[in-house]
């Protein structure tokens, strides 16, 4: 009897050293194929844990690759304790990622940029524009999953899922904003020197202006005094009826170019002038007078930026307004109403008979600015009525020869 107890406290003893720390593993245990059978279990755990591998995480980036800081365990001890005699064991690797949300949020952070707006350049030799940069935006829930997901089923490699994202300003954009809205021109004597270059001295001084959503434009204040000290030479002018020479001849003809590429642009007249005589450049009722107590002005009516631009070339000054259609077009309509006979020429003595100043008749005229958006006239506005004065002729002749006393 006292044999019988002491084998059964032999047995004991053996399955406490197989299932404790610090005892052996059972005979015949094979952890992942490799023996490990009567081992101690520190040994055999090492030993496996030599041949256990630890995958990463990488996470592909725009930027680069990125590995995760994983947090790795088994229960390889908790089953070898637990191992019986000859048992096939499989112990895996579980991985952990204790700052999941918080780096994967930084990393996206990191990886994600703003976009850069499309720019526009306005000058008088026209437009330029600085093409956008497409900002980049990340899929933070979507790499939230794919990770877990990974972590869960043994992956190693995940995808940071980006998509461009256009800035709001593009160059289409911009463009659209900058279309062609007007575009008038009239002619002129380029072999007249002086007028030739005071036009192009106007247009010069108004080409590249921008004119901002409800702002105002002053001929007068963008070209300036008509003095010899402005840069202006002397050439015809009109003066209380008369054709004489004066200093900034010809700037008449600008703004009056200026005037009709502005109506046919939409934009709001709100200050113009006949000339007391009508010009051959345009039809009566479409002229602009300026001079220093008379000016030409208008209004951007519109929600974005208009632009002007001008150009005077091979005896022609055209003016350009550029911005956003808005669908509608723009034309003038003018008309005669009646002409006014000069007075009779006056005669004065000479030394030949010829005409000093031939006469011409005065006009009354008005012009109307219509609006059509399609086919469908949708207002007929008055411009102006005007009444230009006549010209009186003037006539040289010689006197009559002397009838000598008989």
């Amino acid at each position: 009897m006292k044999h019988m107890k002491t084998i059964a406290l032999l047995l004991a003893g053996s399955f406490f050293l197989g299932g404790c720390a610090g005892g052996t593993v059972r005979r015949g245990v094979k952890v992942n194929g490799i023996d490990v059978g009567g081992m101690n279990l520190p040994a055999a755990a090492e030993r496996v844990r030599e041949t256990l591998t630890k995958d990463p995480l990488v996470i592909s980036c725009p930027n680069g690759e990125f590995t995760a800081t994983l947090d790795y365990s088994d229960d390889l001890e908790e089953q070898l304790k637990n191992a019986k005699r000859n048992a096939s064991l499989s112990v895996m690797v579980r991985r952990e990622y204790v700052n999941m949300e918080e780096e994967l949020a930084a990393l996206c952070m990191e990886n994600a940029r703003e976009g850069r707006p499309a720019e526009l350049s306005f000058s008088a030799e026209g437009f330029s524009y600085t093409p956008e940069e497409n900002g980049l935006s990340c899929d933070y829930e979507k790499l939230l999953r794919d990770a877990s997901e990974a972590l869960k089923n043994g992956g190693t490699r995940v995808k940071l899922s980006c998509s461009e994202v256009p800035p709001a300003v593009t160059v289409e954009s911009l463009k659209e904003r900058t279309q062609l809205l007007s575009s008038f021109s009239t002619s002129f004597d380029e072999k007249n020197a002086p007028r030739t270059h005071n036009i192009a001295l106007a247009g010069g001084r108004i080409a590249g202006t921008t004119l901002l959503p409800g702002e105002v434009f002053s001929f007068n204040e963008k070209v300036g005094k008509r003095t010899k000290e402005n840069g202006f030479e002397e050439a015809a002018v009109i003066f209380e009826g008369e054709f004489v020479q004066g200093v900034g001849g010809g700037v008449c003809q600008a703004s009056t170019t200026l005037f009709g590429a502005a109506l046919r642009a939409g934009l709001c007249i709100t200050e113009s002038h006949p000339h007391s005589l009508s010009v051959g450049y345009v039809s009566p009722s479409e002229d602009a007078m300026v001079s220093e107590f008379s000016d030409l002005k208008f209004r951007n009516p519109y929600l974005y930026p208009v632009y002007l631009l001008a150009e005077t070339e091979e005896g022609r000054v055209t003016f350009s307004v550029f911005g956003m259609p808005d669908g509608k077009r723009h034309r003038v309509e003018g008309r005669i109403l009646s002409e006014i006979e000069p007075p009779p020429a006056e005669v004065v003595e000479g030394t030949a008979n010829r005409t000093l100043r031939k006469e011409k008749k005065g006009i009354r005229s008005e012009s109307f600015l219509v609006v059509s958006e399609g086919e469908r006239e949708l207002s007929r506005t008055l411009i102006r009525r005007d009444t230009y004065a006549a010209v009186r002729g003037i006539e040289e002749r010689m006197p009559a020869p002397l009838v000598p006393f008989e």
